[in-house]
């Protein structure tokens, strides 16, 4: 008979419906129980396209006799991390605070009080790999709740503690900001970097884009280029269909873990978009356009909105859609031998291959395209035209493969990502579609998931899935959705996405603010309490929300309200020290408190919205890389449009024609009407 998990919105949930285990979903009904048996609870908090959780799932959730087991001893209760974020991010201190590693599947054991008190991550149905099985894990956590309780209730009283002094984030006392912290942050991240490979860290490896953002800010373009190059030349790039999975398995970006998420394409996109204005590789722009590709081919719903994820694992086995052997290489390419030779020597395919014992390969690229052509003699324009048919017949061929599951949740904050970031690449670029669909799902998040509150705020939802909509919206919901605004505002100049990143502005400030500390809480002060309220400041998969908070207020004050960037510049004094700390934790922080300490570049232009020799000025400074870069369009006669910009288009009078205002805080240039003085005055 499906469990209770059956009736919900999350596809991740659903997938567990089947199972024996009583299952609850977090609520009232789960904790309410748990007190009123006097049972502990045990917490599993997973997503949809998570390998570990599939497996987890299959060896102990699916059997029987571990079912029963946590039928009796426990009140199971199973969380969607996508779907709650806030539940997700207190109870994975609990695994760091014991020494071990986050991540998932997480496995925590909680008091009727939901305190912790014991926490793991994934737990095998036998004892291997010197991991404890699980069965024993449940009879001996159960057998110390029963015959331990008041050594449990105290560990848990003391977990707890620990829990809130870390959420809480520690205090800073404003102190200002100095150059000397940003340059003492890029020097501590530029020594973590791995020369051999590019990136940061060993295995597994993941792109880390916040991180090398701040590199290519800081104008290490040398490390920038081969963290970029190595990604897109290994195995963690989709050589066929476009996208980067998540992380790679090894150094070397070689075997990745094959699951795509929605915000690490969001990322990337914006990090390669900016790697091609500031270094002019046509590579980058390729790539951008590619992932743009695949967003828009395979996760992009039909209402314009973006889907949040596609599984690792197909028919049970991870991998096994995106692999390749030698033979079915031919096969996809047959009749075209000079492809398949091509293909395979292009993308390292062997017989032994690269895929755990498989013998299949993982595609990458280990040679350049000119050795490819001296290898088997052939000339370049001939090797590049056999290489295109063999993507083009592998490509189709892949797509008779049985695909990969795709979590089909609209999460509000990774919409805000994606159409951001395609506002931003698709004026860079010139390319109307890009901007087009990024408007598209910032338009449906904005109907859907964004709800009024009186006069100048709105509230935003969390999430929706086959028109059922679900709540509570977080900071990132907020933060994430108001900065892409902002970004489609500069890419069009429609004043109405100011509109609604100032309304998601004014609700940041009135439910997640903490006035007391100067800084941000992750949930809103009408949300469901839970074990602690929670700030979040460290940069994870995602930007932290608060950093991306303090981004928009610093845009907003710039344009419409200086107030707003005050209240930023207070949160940023706070948290200077640590980000300077542990740079790799907060790169994002990092990048705005430079930001306050160059100041930014705001160009204004003077004129229509419509007028072609205003977009031909406006395109000038889309392709220019200027990270701290405002917008403004200011269109005289428009009072809508100049309520958009109304601090920077003051004192700006009206001209014969479109011209532009390069700006440094309050000093301007003289008027310039020439798009390429534009494209001069930017670069120097």
């Amino acid at each position: 008979m499906p469990n209770r998990l059956a009736r919900e919105a999350s596809p991740y949930l659903v997938q567990h419906g089947n199972n024996p285990v009583d299952w609850y979903p977090w609520g009232p009904e789960a904790l309410e129980r748990a007190k009123r048996e006097g049972k502990p609870i045990l917490l599993s908090i997973g997503y949809s396209a998570c390998h570990w959780c599939h497996v987890m799932e299959r060896e102990s959730f699916e059997n029987e006799a571990i079912a029963e087991l946590m039928n009796q001893g426990f009140i199971n209760i199973k969380v969607d991390r996508e779907e709650r974020p806030d539940i997700d991010h207190v109870y994975q201190l609990v695994v760091q605070l014991m020494g071990r590693s986050g991540g998932w599947p997480l496995t925590v054991f909680l008091t009727p009080e939901q305190r912790p008190f014991f926490a793991g991550t994934y737990f095998p149905p036998t004892d291997r790999h010197g991991l404890p099985g699980f069965p024993k894990i449940l009879r001996s956590v159960s057998e110390a709740y029963r015959v331990r309780r008041e050594q449990v209730d105290a560990h848990a009283s003391e977990v707890a503690n620990a829990i809130a002094r870390v959420a809480a984030g520690e205090a800073r006392a404003p102190g200002g900001v100095a150059a000397g912290i940003v340059v003492s942050a890029v020097e501590k991240v530029a020594e973590r970097f791995d020369e051999e490979h590019g990136g940061f860290g060993r295995r597994p490896k993941f792109p880390n884009a916040m991180a090398l953002d701040l590199l290519l800010r800081a104008g290490d373009k040398r490390r920038v280029r081969k963290a970029l190059d190595a990604m897109r030349a290994g195995g963690i790039w989709d050589h066929l269909g476009g996208g980067f999975h998540r992380y790679s398995t090894d150094e070397r970006w070689l075997v990745p873990h094959f699951e795509k998420m929605l915000y690490d394409n969001a990322l990337l996109l914006r990090l390669y978009i900016d790697a091609w204005r500031s270094l002019g590789d046509a590579l980058y722009e390729r790539t951008a356009r590619q992932i743009a590709e695949y967003v828009a081919r395979e996760m992009t719903s039909p209402d314009g909105a973006f889907y949040s994820t596609q599984d690792a694992d197909t028919e049970g086995q991870e991998g096994k859609f995106f692999v390749w052997t030698g033979a079915e290489v031919d096969t996809a390419c047959a009749g075209d031998d000079a492809a398949a030779r091509v293909a395979k020597l292009a993308f390292g395919v062997t017989e032994d291959g690269n895929f755990e014992e498989s013998g299949a390969t993982v595609l990458h690229t280990p040679s350049t395209l000119q050795q490819v052509a001296a290898a088997l003699s052939m000339t370049l324009q001939d090797t590049q035209a056999a290489l295109e048919r063999a993507r083009a017949s592998m490509f189709a061929a892949r797509s008779q493969r049985v695909r990969p599951f795709r979590d089909e949740k609209i999460l509000a904050s990774w919409n805000g990502l994606m159409a951001g970031a395609l506002a931003q690449c698709g004026a860079a670029l010139g390319d109307q579609a890009m901007i087009d669909a990024g408007a598209r799902a910032l338009d449906f998040v904005a109907k859907t998931l964004i709800v009024s509150e009186g006069a100048t705020r709105a509230r935003a939802l969390r999430h929706c899935k086959d028109g059922v909509v679900r709540g509570p919206g977080f900071l990132d919901d907020h933060a994430f959705v108001g900065d892409a605004a902002v970004d489609l505002y500069e890419a069009t100049g429609r004043a109405h996405w100011i509109d609604l990143a100032r309304s998601l502005a004014e609700a940041i400030l009135a439910h997640f603010h903490d006035s007391s500390e100067n800084a941000f809480f992750f949930t809103p002060d009408d949300g469901e309490p839970i074990l602690v309220r929670a700030k979040d400041s460290f940069d994870h998969a995602v930007p932290s929300s608060a950093s991306i908070a303090c981004k928009l207020l610093l845009r907003l004050g710039a344009l419409v309200e200086p107030s707003y960037a005050e209240t930023a510049q207070r949160a940023l004094e706070r948290l200077a020290a640590a980000a300077a700390e542990n740079p790799l934790g907060m790169p994002v922080t990092v990048s705005l408190v430079d930001r306050l300490v160059r100041g930014s570049v705001d160009v204004v232009l003077v004129g229509s919205t419509a007028s072609p020799a205003t977009r031909a000025l406006a395109h000038e400074v889309h392709q220019v890389y200027l990270p701290d870069r405002v917008l403004a369009w200011a269109d005289l006669a428009d009072p809508a449009a100049l309520e958009a910009c109304r601090v920077l288009s003051e004192g700006k009078a009206a001209q014969a024609v479109p011209v532009a205002y390069v700006c440094r805080g309050r000093t301007c240039s003289l008027p310039i009407g020439d798009a390429s003085e534009l494209a001069s005055a930017l670069r120097s």
